[in-house]
């Protein structure tokens, strides 16, 4: 079974950064797709950012510019860096595999950002 583990979350003031990382274990092949969702208190779950194996990327148009999604040195591993944090980017973000019709979630970390 596929089990993805998140890390880096936190505290963080207005304008500040942070890297969220995460890798995947349990699996021999190459996860296609990996990528971040978030989740506001009384929000729908909404896409942040994906990356493709090959190295495609799409980000809501609300993180353009401020957040870049990259894959890791191993092979199932994605993080997020978040530059020029704001208040509504307050959330728990999660991180998410696809692979052939399957997905897996990580158990989420959680991102504050206030002063």
């Amino acid at each position: 079974q596929v089990q993805l583990v998140e890390s880096g979350g936190g505290l963080v003031q207005p304008g500040g950064s942070l890297r969220l990382s995460c890798a995947a274990s349990g699996t021999r092949f190459t996860i296609y797709a990996m990528g971040w969702y978030r989740q506001a208190p009384g929000k729908q779950r909404e896409l942040v950012a994906t990356i493709t194996s090959g190295g495609s990327t799409n980000y809501a148009d609300s993180v353009k510019g401020r957040f870049t999604i990259s894959r890791g040195n191993l092979r199932n591993a994605v993080s997020l860096q978040m530059n020029s944090l704001k208040a509504e980017d307050t959330a728990a973000y999660y991180c998410y595999g696809s692979w052939l019709g399957n997905e897996s979630w990580g158990q989420g970390t959680q991102v504050t950002v206030s002063s």
